[in-house]
């Protein structure tokens, strides 16, 4: 996981600040997930980077 938090408008900043700052990532290696809370808890927003599974060779 790269960045997680409930509030909309700082991960919207954090997503602003990767685009445009120095350090690139790969963003087709990247997973957007948004955990909709609804009444019961608040929402969640997540980015991670997918990590390969370098231990086990591909079939």
């Amino acid at each position: 996981m790269l960045f997680e938090t409930q509030d909309e408008s700082e991960w919207h900043a954090h997503l602003r600040r990767l685009r445009s700052g120095p350090q690139r990532i790969d963003w087709a290696l990247t997973r957007v997930d948004t955990f909709c809370g609804r009444l019961a808890q608040p929402t969640t927003y997540r980015l991670s980077l997918f990590v390969p599974d370098r231990g086990q060779p591909r079939p």
